[in-house]
């Protein structure tokens, strides 16, 4: 049997409208002003700012895929693409994930050029521009911030705060070096900067790989939501348990449920479905029921239980 909670489709579509402009206008600014970063960057010779505008081309392309994901979730399904066109999002995460790699390792190679042949950098400019990109970040955030708050945007909004303590370093790169003229700080700020960029990628190819290979999401242990419909009343055993993400945001269960008396079946449904709404957040469910045939609840796949549940296969 086959159940998904079901909202107001009016509403969603409003919902999911606004989101979607309010992240759009967020990837226009932050953009924009990464385009501006990089010019006055490369003019400047400060290569902490060239840093800073790559940090905001990432935000940007985090904003951006969040804007996909809204629109995406507003399409229906097709006989083509039963599950939607939410998985787009995981494949967009892969590539930008890698594309920022690359540039922590331009960035690297930069700085360590840098250290060992100093190059001028203008300071004053330098500030300015990091200045006015660190109000920009603020603006971005605030944005986000004031908007409806889901997991997309919770993402995007971790970039942004993370694009912030670039802008705070190339910011102090260019007051430095517009008071004493140590220009080591600019490059050795680029790595920090780089760091964090590094940081963030790394994450986000995780989850990317993570989603595409159809794993658990990370919030979730399977163990638990396994022991938790177990522990119904009416239930058995659970056996051929499997969560997975179509999308970030659009969790799957499917499992086969033995249970006591098969005439009770939709009682015991409906007390799934509130468990798994309620406690786990999941709402696309396929629960399959048999007859009870052994009496064991829940065996850990990882050991601890003599039990007899068939394996845990992957859906």
């Amino acid at each position: 049997m086959h159940s998904h909670h079901n909202h107001d489709t009016h509403s969603h579509h409003h919902h999911a409208n606004a989101v979607s402009r309010t992240l759009w206008i967020a990837t226009a600014i932050t953009l924009s002003y990464a385009g501006v970063e990089a010019g006055v960057g490369w003019w400047a010779g400060s290569l902490a700012l060239v840093a800073d505008a790559g940090h905001m081309l990432n935000d940007a392309s985090a904003l951006a895929l969040a804007a996909v994901a809204a629109w995406l979730a507003q399409r229906p399904v097709s006989a083509r693409h039963s599950y939607g066109f939410g998985r787009a999002e995981f494949l967009a995460a892969l590539i930008n994930s890698a594309t920022m790699l690359a540039l922590v390792i331009w960035l690297v190679i930069s700085a360590l050029q840098r250290l060992s042949d100093p190059q001028p950098v203008r300071g004053e400019a330098v500030s300015l521009v990091a200045a006015i990109g660190l109000a920009i970040n603020l603006l971005v955030a605030w944005l986000l911030s004031r908007g409806e708050r889901n997991l997309n945007t919770r993402a995007a909004l971790l970039h942004v705060l993370g694009d912030l303590l670039g802008s705070v370093a190339a910011l102090l790169s260019g007051i430095v070096i517009a008071f004493t003229g140590w220009t080591p700080i600019d490059p050795l700020l680029s790595l920090g900067i780089g760091a964090l960029v590094l940081i963030s990628s790394l994450r986000l190819l995780r989850e990317a790989l993570h989603g595409l290979m159809e794993g658990t999401p990370f919030d979730l242990r399977l163990e638990e939501v396994g022991r938790s419909l177990a522990s119904l009343s009416g239930v058995v055993s659970v056996h051929d348990l499997h969560i997975w993400s179509v999308a970030p945001e659009k969790i799957m269960l499917s499992a086969h449920l033995v249970v006591q008396d098969l005439r009770q079946w939709e009682t015991v449904l409906e007390s799934c479905l509130a468990l798994l709404d309620e406690r786990f957040g999941i709402h696309h469910v396929t629960l399959q029921p048999e007859p009870s045939a052994r009496t064991v609840r829940w065996l850990d796949p990882h050991g601890g239980h003599p039990a007899s549940i068939h394996d845990q296969e992957h859906h």
